[in-house]
């Protein structure tokens, strides 16, 4: 056959994957915008809580328990002495005063973790620690400070009714009794009660795993020196990270990639592995090097929108990767990704935790200034919050409304809520916040 009568072999072409599509996305008004509350609660309808396990109970701080705890035994489990002193029959001491002590013999000692070593006979003493059993037939402790502490012959000159400084079996916790239900936050107090009932792990929600990224070929990690006058320090990646830690999530910070589309993908890809939620500020808008929204929809199922809110128009979601991991993808502008974190990545980690309630209370505080708002939108203005003797609260501006006014942010305490269909509210009628100091 002649060299050029050969059929040229097929070379395969790499195949795109194929996603499985997200859910049908909120509908938007006639300028293209999705509200605020329909875009978060798509977003929460397309991530599911995490799966519970076993966990040691310190790690369980601040977690969803995910069962009822009942408790097996009696707190206390024995009744044991309220005082350093002695413990005695009621009746042997019912007529001791300063003027009339009464004095008994002391006929043993018992510590906190010890037996008393034997049943106290009438009208003796024995010399008792905080927390130790009460001995047999003793029914009242003598504190210290009513004694002369003596280790012989005690002279007690005050009395002690009948179960004075005693505390009794089961009088703090039944067995029986339920504690805790599955979906109860774990604080701290929480933590000592399932010790102090023999408890060292506990079924809750893991915190999740969150990953921050900041795009931008701009950007420089604080510590290091800028270069050129175009360069600037990444600052989101530090206050998304912190954000998310302040959530309860467990935070990977990888800093910053440049607008390099495989740099971009690769780095993601890399996440992937250790993550719950992926976060990343920059590269969601309608510039020609946002390469965010221009690459991701090749490494998962994707949703851009355009949400009626300012700051923080433009919202990029998606579920990444073979396992659908959830990813939000911000706008780059600081005050921008931490409103939106506020709006929608903070309710996200909190449904992935199983705790509630999602997003933050709204407090109601009295305008202490007359305030302009753009209607059509929901804004979210940066606002300072002060509490009077009353403890009623008065809310003024912290700055102007810029995206990228990073200081007024910082001094600010609070969110206003100004609902789209308002354009001004006068100084002394109420507005909704969320206070940023609050961690529920």
């Amino acid at each position: 056959m002649p060299l050029f009568g050969r059929k040229k072999p097929e070379v395969p072409t790499s195949v795109a994957p194929t996603w499985a599509p997200l859910p049908e996305p909120p509908e938007v008004d006639d300028r293209g915008l999705r509200s605020m509350v329909a875009h978060r609660d798509y977003l929460l309808s397309c991530v599911e809580e995490l799966p519970p396990f076993g966990q040691n109970i310190l790690d369980a701080l601040d977690l969803a328990i995910c069962e009822d705890v009942i408790s097996a035994i009696d707190m206390p489990r024995f009744d044991n002495s309220a005082m350093d002193g002695y413990a005695v029959r009621a009746e042997d001491v019912a007529s001791a005063s300063a003027a009339t002590p009464v004095s008994l013999p002391v006929v043993g000692e018992v510590a906190a973790g010890q037996s008393a070593p034997h049943r106290l006979s009438p009208g003796t003493a024995m010399k008792i620690m905080t927390g130790a059993p009460v001995p047999a037939s003793a029914d009242a402790i003598v504190p210290y400070e009513n004694t002369d502490r003596s280790p012989t012959d005690v002279r007690i000159v005050a009395p002690s009714a009948e179960g004075q400084h005693i505390r009794r079996v089961g009088e703090d916790i039944r067995a029986g009794d339920q504690l805790f239900a599955a979906g109860d936050q774990l604080g701290p107090r929480d933590i000592g009660v399932l010790a102090g009932l023999g408890r060292d792990k506990v079924l809750v929600r893991p915190r999740p795993r969150v990953v921050v990224i900041a795009t931008g070929s701009e950007l420089v990690d604080p510590g290091l020196e800028l270069t050129t006058d175009e360069q600037i320090y990444d600052s989101n990646s530090f206050m998304l990270a912190a954000a998310a830690r302040e959530a309860g999530a467990q935070v990977f910070r990888i800093g910053h990639v440049g607008d390099d589309p495989e740099q971009v993908k690769q780095l993601i890809a890399d996440q992937l592995v250790r993550a719950d939620l992926v976060l990343t500020s920059g590269g969601v808008s309608q510039g020609d090097y946002d390469i965010v929204k221009a690459v991701m929809p090749e490494m998962g199922a994707c949703d851009f929108a355009a949400v009626a809110m300012q700051p923080g128009k433009p919202q990029g979601f998606g579920l990444i990767g073979e396992d659908r991991t959830p990813m939000i993808m911000l706008p780059g502008n600081p005050v921008s990704a931490f409103v939106s974190f506020e709006a929608f990545v903070r309710p996200v980690i909190r449904k992935l935790m199983g705790s509630r309630p999602y997003v933050r209370r709204q407090v109601s505080c009295r305008a202490g200034q007359a305030i302009r708002s753009q209607p059509g939108r929901m804004q979210f203005a940066r606002g300072l919050v002060t509490e009077s003797a009353d403890g009623s609260r008065q809310v003024v501006l912290a700055g102007g409304h810029g995206s990228h006014l990073l200081g007024d942010l910082a001094r600010a305490n609070a969110l206003l809520l100004l609902p789209p269909e308002v354009d001004q509210v006068a100084e002394g009628d109420n507005v909704d916040v969320w206070l940023l100091d609050e961690i529920a």
